[in-house]
């Protein structure tokens, strides 16, 4: 889960973040082994400085101590405080062999024939204690004479300047850390930022592609000469030429498909045209004849009347199909009605039985010319398979706010290529067929969906369905 937020976040972040990572990582080790060391060292020469005090001291002192001279161990002391005054002595205690004070540098601090202050309870013969918070160093050495205890010197060592110098060291290193951090992390971004540029710039270009809008990088985005995606912008750039000139060239066809099935459909409409232009000149031939007659007259009138509504219904069907000016009219059971006239030519060129129920009954927010493209289509194909003597279903209904379209034939169903031509991913060449391909374009361009059963014919069962709440439309006729 974590790594998925962080591979969420631009590159151009993520490195820079990392570069600061591993400087605030490599800013830790150094400090820590650069203050450790530091400390180390101040605690050796520490350890030096209050040895060779010590040892100063326990040569002088051996002998007083052992006559218990007060005076004398008290003079020492004080003698050698202005010699070791480099090492800051704060209060040095001589102690006998009982653990009492024989003398010290302060008899105020540590009264002699009294114990030894409890700053020195806790040290161990010959050791050294560090208090960082009080900056006191407190040290031991055992006096003996030969070979038993006869004292011990205890010194309490002022190293405030030993700490305040640790302090010092370890805020540079934090400061000149912070410093070089933050302008390696800025250098970073820019860095970055200036590596993946060019890669922000395919990507933005291929996610318009992704999105059905492919165009061609400009050349003035073009990386300088010699960067390595110099050559990749131009693979792209050849890549968007041929994919538009194959659009287009699916569009040329797409366009003579649709002519080409204009014509197929012609020569049907022109049978149902010239039925009723025989009736009409027969009706015509009998008012010439007979047209004296009231009931002669009558009856010729009404089968004109009857066969130019046919003709009229035919061609107004054909053009409100096929004529590109009328694409954002609204939908209107009509135009449904429409598409079982223009397919009738084919339903009777083929012997088919022909089943279509219309239960829309009013006008939809839906494009009317595409979705009568669409469906002529899809009879036209599902006549195609069902064969001589088969049999074509189609209904049109509207649930849940969409428009559904189901045609179903008895043909032997439909083939995968034809299948994934309507179903599978969106593509721009008809690969299954261009009256497929004109369907599956539509269908995108209204936002619908297509689903491909079996259908109880025994066929294929070709369900479209597209939503009513479209913008855009005029009512224009």
């Amino acid at each position: 889960m974590v790594w998925h937020r962080v591979s969420r976040i631009p590159i151009t972040l993520r490195v820079p973040a990392l570069v600061v990572l591993l400087m605030v990582a490599v800013s830790v080790v150094t400090s820590e082994r650069v203050v450790t060391r530091l400390v180390e060292t101040q605690e050796r020469h520490l350890r030096s400085l209050a040895a060779a005090y010590l040892d100063g001291l326990s040569s002088s002192l051996v002998p007083h101590v052992l006559r218990g001279d007060i005076w004398e161990v008290f003079d020492v002391l004080d003698r050698a405080r202005d010699r070791y005054d480099a090492l800051h002595p704060l209060l040095t205690v001589v102690g006998d062999a009982n653990h009492l004070v024989l003398a010290a540098s302060d008899p105020r601090g540590a009264p002699a024939r009294g114990p030894l202050p409890d700053a020195f309870a806790g040290l161990t013969p010959d050791g050294m204690a560090i208090e960082p918070d009080s900056g006191r160093a407190l040290v031991r050495r055992t006096l003996t004479y030969q070979g038993r205890s006869i004292g011990s010197i205890n010194a309490m060592l002022d190293i405030s300047h030993l700490l305040s110098e640790r302090r010092d060291v370890t805020a540079t290193l934090i400061l000149s850390n912070a410093f070089l951090t933050l302008i390696l992390a800025g250098a970073g971004y820019l860095l970055v930022r200036r590596m993946v540029r060019p890669v922000r710039i395919l990507s933005d270009h291929l996610r318009e592609g992704s999105a059905g809008q492919v165009r061609a990088i400009p050349r003035e985005r073009f990386p300088s000469e010699g960067n390595d995606f110099r050559e990749l912008f131009e693979n792209y750039n050849s890549l968007v030429e041929a994919e538009t000139e194959r659009r287009t060239l699916a569009m040329h066809m797409a366009e003579e498909e649709r002519l080409a099935a204009l014509g197929r459909l012609a020569s049907g409409m022109a049978h149902e045209i010239n039925n009723p232009l025989g009736g009409l000149f027969n009706a015509l031939d009998t008012l010439k004849q007979h047209g004296d007659s009231p009931s002669v007259r009558s009856t010729a009138i009404s089968i004109v009347e009857r066969g130019l509504i046919g003709i009229r219904d035919v061609v107004g069907a054909a053009l409100a199909t096929y004529r590109p000016g009328q694409s954002l009219r609204p939908l209107a059971p009509g135009d449904l009605e429409d598409l079982a006239l223009l397919i009738r030519p084919e339903v009777r060129r083929k012997r088919l039985d022909f089943y279509w129920a219309n239960a829309v009954d009013g006008t939809l927010s839906v494009p009317g010319t595409p979705v009568r493209q669409l469906v002529l289509n899809v009879l036209i194909n599902a006549c195609n398979a069902a064969g001589e003597d088969g049999r074509v279903d189609a209904a049109a209904w509207v649930e849940a706010g969409n428009l559904v379209i189901e045609v179903g034939d008895s043909g032997p169903g439909m083939p995968d290529a034809a299948k994934d031509q309507l179903i599978g991913s969106p593509c721009t060449s008809p690969g299954g067929g261009l009256g497929l391909w004109i369907v599956r374009r539509h269908i995108d361009e209204l936002g619908g969906k297509i689903d491909v059963e079996r259908s109880d014919l025994g066929g294929a069962l070709v369900r479209m369905t597209i939503p009513t709440a479209q913008e855009g439309l005029s009512d224009a006729a």
